[in-house]
């Protein structure tokens, strides 16, 4: 067979005799780096077909690979970081999470702050991102609804009725800012529709968002708060301690929605994987309603 002249560096020439595995190791090692420009030596079909698979693998999936930064509402913070790993071990993509209140990272993306996703923890502010111009079209969506609760680590200080509100057998409530967070203004609602929200103001704790109002009260610096139902109940379960669940009917839903930010091929999987059954299953046994 006639041989053509080589212009491989020695590091290339390994190719000719390695085994597939070895190859894709040395790729992956390299970070699947384009190979230098070098004429084939067609001594071999195996020797074509190594270098055919060097320039597949530069084109592939591996250079595509990204790194997402989504902005999380707090409560949704430990069913974000379960569909995060989930969603990494399926594709080559990996996930940075920053949690905050919907108010402040609206704020944040407004001003410019690099994230690609907002997982936000009402419609309004996706919303108006998307009328700003500071979210892509036509990507906003629904991916789930939040459940208010309050809830007490002391299993008999709540019952049934959360008479407890009025009777005042407590020094601090801890809510959410309800200026910043969707389940903050949720349990202003709540309050109201009590006729207790004049006169509870005293005793209120406000945390930023409501993952700090949730550690107030699991600290014992509050001895309630109303917190998301996804911080508090175990998979399938009930969460220790007492609770009471107000009707739907006393606050405006908490319609839980995502947009996309920067465009990608990978903010778009992500979006994609939010919406499927799988996903749907894993926020729905952290808490959380989900359209079947």
């Amino acid at each position: 067979m006639e041989k053509i002249e080589h212009s491989f560096k020695n590091e290339y020439a390994v190719y000719q005799t390695q085994p597939r595995a070895t190859v894709l190791k040395f790729i992956r090692r390299r970070g699947a780096a384009q190979p230098p420009k070098h004429t084939i030596v067609a001594t071999s079909h195996t020797t074509l077909y190594v270098v055919l698979t060097i320039a597949l693998l530069a084109n592939s999936t591996l250079v595509q690979a990204a790194e997402l930064r989504i902005a999380v509402a707090t409560n949704f913070s430990r069913t974000a970081t379960t569909l995060a790993r989930h969603f990494e071990s399926q594709t080559h993509h990996t996930i940075q999470l920053a949690f905050g209140s919907t108010g402040k990272h609206y704020a944040q993306i407004m001003h410019g702050a690099p994230f690609d996703i907002f997982l936000a923890a009402d419609a309004r502010r996706p919303a108006l991102l998307e009328k700003n111009g500071a979210a892509v079209p036509g990507t906003r969506f629904t991916y789930a609804q939040g459940r208010l609760v309050l809830w007490s680590p002391d299993e008999n200080r709540i019952d049934t009725n959360a008479d407890v509100l009025a009777t005042g057998r407590f020094r601090k409530l801890a809510i959410a800012n309800p200026k910043l967070a969707p389940y903050g203004f949720a349990a202003r609602e709540v309050l109201q529709a009590r006729g207790l929200w004049k006169k509870l103001q005293p005793r209120l704790v406000r945390g930023e968002n409501i993952g700090q109002a949730y550690q107030f009260v699991r600290s014992g610096n509050a001895q309630l708060g109303f917190v998301a139902a996804a911080q508090v109940f175990a998979t399938n379960g009930k969460p220790a301690g007492s609770y009471w669940e107000p009707d739907p009917s006393m606050y405006t839903p908490i319609i839980q929605q995502a947009v996309i930010i920067k465009e990608s091929s990978a903010a778009r999987a992500f979006m994609a994987y939010i919406k499927s059954k799988t996903a749907r299953a894993i926020m729905k046994e952290g808490g959380y309603l989900v359209t079947e």
